[in-house]
């Protein structure tokens, strides 16, 4: 297992201050607009990412 990822900015304003919490694992604090989140993996999706081209065609 690798070391946790570290989010890149807020979730709620986007800004970039962030420091983990002491909540526990995967949680976070936003210095910006003084909220905390939690990231959780839940898992690998089993039919894979699909990408269309925007016209419903598979690329």
């Amino acid at each position: 297992m690798s070391e946790r990822a570290a989010p890149f900015y807020c979730p709620y304003c986007g800004d970039e201050d962030l420091r983990p919490s002491e909540q526990g694992h995967g949680a976070w604090e936003c210095g910006a607009c003084n909220r905390a989140f939690q990231l959780k993996f839940l898992g690998l999706l089993s039919r894979g990412l699909q990408r269309t081209d925007g016209g419903g065609e598979q690329i």
